[in-house]
């Protein structure tokens, strides 16, 4: 499930998001489209914004709804996130608050970069104000040119108190079964 998606495009008819299709493409139930994504946006944006620009409102009851239909259809729900652990959806929502309605155990992709430590400390630290389970994180490399990249990683399993469930190398057109792939889902148990 990806709750919300901006960015989408015009394909014929309709508004398509590529993390959706991808989504799709890696599961294994095929769910509606509208319980899937219950709202994406034309506008490359933060999703409140998006919204705003779409002339709708988030409704976090409404994506509520999409999930619990969602979960009487498959045994297993991953939920993609927007942007990050706290980006708004409109006014006192926001993705944080999501995750905790939901009652989400928390999965951190941090992408492998110059700023990833303290961005991905900062992260772990949110989740775990928010009273959610970190369950564990994936080492996504975004930067293939990173210098000390393996030191980054081994300093993060240190300082993080959840495992690390997969390192995904650079790809610069990555598809839908790569990662997924890759995921040591024993590690979730």
């Amino acid at each position: 499930m990806k709750p919300v998606a901006s960015g989408a495009v015009t394909r014929g008819e309709s508004l398509v998001h590529d993390d959706v299709e991808q989504l799709a493409a890696a599961g294994n139930v095929a769910a509606p489209r509208e319980l899937v994504n219950p709202y994406r946006f034309a506008a490359p944006i933060a999703p409140h914004l998006a919204a705003v620009d779409a002339g709708m409102r988030i409704d976090p009851d409404r994506i509520e709804r999409c999930f619990r239909a969602l979960a009487r259809m498959a045994d297993v729900i991953i939920v993609e996130g927007v942007g990050g652990f706290r980006v708004p959806l409109g006014p006192g929502a926001d993705t944080a608050q999501l995750a905790a309605r939901l009652a989400l155990p928390v999965v951190l992709v941090v992408g492998m970069r110059l700023g990833c430590l303290n961005h991905a400390l900062l992260t772990a630290e949110a989740v775990a104000a928010r009273g959610l389970a970190l369950a564990g994180w994936v080492a996504n490399h975004v930067d293939a040119h990173m210098r000390a990249a393996d030191e980054n990683v081994r300093a993060l399993e240190t300082l993080i108190a959840a495992p690390l469930l997969a390192r995904i190398a650079f790809d610069p057109v990555p598809g839908p079964v790569g990662g997924t792939a890759l995921l040591d889902t024993r590690k979730l148990l």
